[in-house]
């Protein structure tokens, strides 16, 4: 089992940065894949990006390709999501989810394991 902790949300200006942060505990994160998903108020979570064990394989949806970029460190067991040009379609609750092997990087049923969340609030 791991237990997830995201922080780094915030509140930014549309076309500022933020760098969200995800710290993993109690398994072997190298295990894990790893994947960022959103939820804004009155919508289903939805995908955002996600990463493979080693960080070599890495998904993005649409929305974000290009602005969002995912990374892991397996020394500091941290996966990180850097956001770049922020929209405020872009305001939500972040979430990361990790499961050792996801039927599907995209879906959120693929996860076994989540974070609280962070608040991320973009204004125009």
């Amino acid at each position: 089992q791991v237990h997830l902790v995201e922080s780094g949300g915030g509140l930014v200006q549309a076309g500022g940065s933020l760098r969200l942060s995800c710290a993993a505990s109690g398994s072997t994160f190298r295990n894990y894949v790893m994947g960022w998903f959103r939820q804004a108020p009155g919508k289903e979570r939805e995908f955002v990006a996600a990463i493979d064990w080693i960080g070599v394989s890495t998904y993005y949806a649409d929305s974000v390709k290009g602005r969002f970029t995912i990374s892991r460190d397996n020394t500091k067991n941290t996966v990180y999501l850097q956001m770049n040009n922020l929209k405020p379609e872009d305001t939500a609750v972040y979430y990361c989810a990790a499961r050792v092997r996801p039927s599907s990087y995209y879906t959120v049923s693929s996860y076994d394991y989540w974070g609280q969340g962070t608040q991320v609030t973009v204004t125009s």
